[in-house]
């Protein structure tokens, strides 16, 4: 049987209508004569158009950056002037956007007086850092259907069970108390709204949170629960947002619900599927040297190193508790595979922690517009608050604001060490530092105007 193709000369019409527009373009002598060369000058064509059009479509789908050249050596400027002016001892930056590393550098010294440089394995003291990472072992639970976010704490953990609120002291200095509106609940440990108490100046009721002393790191997570359980409540659950142990709380229930030690489950759950090895609370002899150095700042360009016996006290011992709210160690590196973890919705390197739906919650505004006293967070930027993290609600309104994208998560811990996810952007950032009282200097809002620009109104419609 023959086939149903024959050969087209170059000559011959090659479109399936028979249009001849092509083949007419050449004068009639030359495609008779020069088949062959036409062939493979047709074909030479051809493979340039297709290379060409590939070029073009590539260029078209190549994603932009907004972290670029100009503004790495913004950052450089930025963070290597705190060095010089005598501010910070040592610092350094990790950026990744739409999955690219697109900054890191260091500057200064881990450790001044030894003069040990800062590096990307330099192994920092996140603080409350730790509490987004508290807060995603919790909500693996919730996934399971273990809890839901407004079941009372009290049905998972007797030792809250009719807790009374502070109403103040009367004319002998004794405190008053009422009942509680209603019962504390799991999402109130997640957006600290509570009212546990965490201040040295409440009349009265500083005194009972001294005496029984919750956050004593001797004692663990079950006998801290109960100390807490004692001490009343400073407000009406849900009314204020206010730090406290609420995320110390979280890993409580976690241990309380799973059946297993905190510390395991975390490790368990979190970190190792996503091998953040460097995250921990207990930082072995061999990697000691690695570890940063501790400021107190004590005046412009004025720094004292911390004794390490002091500033590393928590960490190169082992403690009976396994705190949720502070605690961990890190590295640049395993901290950003958290926070790319987040911006992947939950699932990164092959490992998924949490759900998309899950991150989403988490990442969504849990203070509504009645709790009107925030204390501090409102220095933090148009912001509200979802799940052991801060989350901004709308733009920067002036210069003075922390810069930010509306969608950000972001927090930061006590020695002015920060991260942020930009699911605008697709950036996440992480900045460590060990720098003592919280970031006196604006390091965060210089930071970030170094990656973001300036503050610029919007425009007018």
């Amino acid at each position: 049987m023959k086939s149903s193709l024959r050969k087209v000369d170059c000559y011959e019409p090659i479109t399936p209508n028979g249009n001849d527009e092509l083949a007419c373009e050449i004068p009639y002598g030359f495609r008779k004569s020069n088949s062959k060369h036409m062939k493979q000058l047709f074909l030479y064509a051809f493979a340039i158009l297709v290379f060409s059009s590939s070029c073009q479509e590539k260029e078209k789908s190549s994603p932009t950056f907004l972290v670029d050249d100009q503004v790495r050596a913004r950052i450089d400027s930025t963070l290597s002037s705190f060095v010089e002016s005598g501010n910070i001892a040592g610092v350094s930056a990790l950026i990744f956007e739409k999955d690219q590393e697109v900054y890191y550098n260091a500057f200064g010294y881990a450790d001044r007086e030894n003069q040990v440089k800062m590096e990307r394995n330099t192994i920092v003291q996140i603080y409350s850092m730790t509490k987004p990472i508290t807060g995603t072992a919790l909500m693996t639970l919730y996934e399971k259907g273990k809890f839901q976010l407004d079941d009372p704490l009290a049905k998972h953990a007797p030792e809250f069970a009719g807790m009374m609120v502070y109403d103040g002291v009367d004319e002998n200095g004794n405190i008053k108390l009422v009942a509680a509106d209603r019962p504390v609940t799991i999402r109130d440990i997640t957006r600290h709204t509570a009212g546990f108490p965490n201040r040295a100046d409440i009349p009265g009721l500083s005194d009972i949170l001294a005496e029984k002393d919750p956050r004593s790191i001797e004692i663990d997570l079950t006998e801290m629960a109960r100390r807490i359980g004692e001490v009343p409540l400073w407000f009406q659950p849900g009314t204020q947002w206010e730090y406290g142990q609420s995320v110390d709380v979280q890993a409580f229930l976690v241990e309380r619900i799973s059946g297993i030690p905190y510390k395991e489950y975390v490790q368990t759950h979190v970190l190792d599927p996503l091998k953040m090895s460097k995250t921990r609370y207990f930082v072995p002899e061999a990697d000691r040297i690695k570890m940063s150095a501790s400021y107190r700042r004590t005046g412009e360009g004025q720094l004292e190193q911390m004794p390490n016996e002091e500033a590393h006290r928590f960490n190169i011992n082992e403690w009976p508790l396994s705190p949720g709210g502070f605690g961990f160690t890190s590295t640049l590196d395993d901290y950003m595979t958290f926070a790319r973890m987040l911006v992947h919705k939950g699932e990164f390197g092959g490992a998924t922690i949490l759900k998309p739906e899950t991150v989403q919650l988490m990442s969504s505004n849990q203070l509504p517009d009645s709790v009107t006293e925030r204390s501090w967070l409102p220095s933090k930027g148009n912001v509200g608050f979802g799940i052991d993290f801060a989350v901004r609600v709308a733009p920067p309104a002036s210069a003075d604001e922390m810069n930010g994208t509306v969608g950000e998560l972001f927090w930061d811990g006590a020695a002015s060490t920060l991260f942020w996810v930009d699911p605008v952007n697709e950036i996440t950032a992480v900045l460590f530092v060990q720098l003592f009282p919280y970031d006196q200097i604006k390091l965060h809002k210089k930071f970030k105007d170094a990656v973001y620009g300036k503050y610029k109104p919007a425009e007018s419609k």
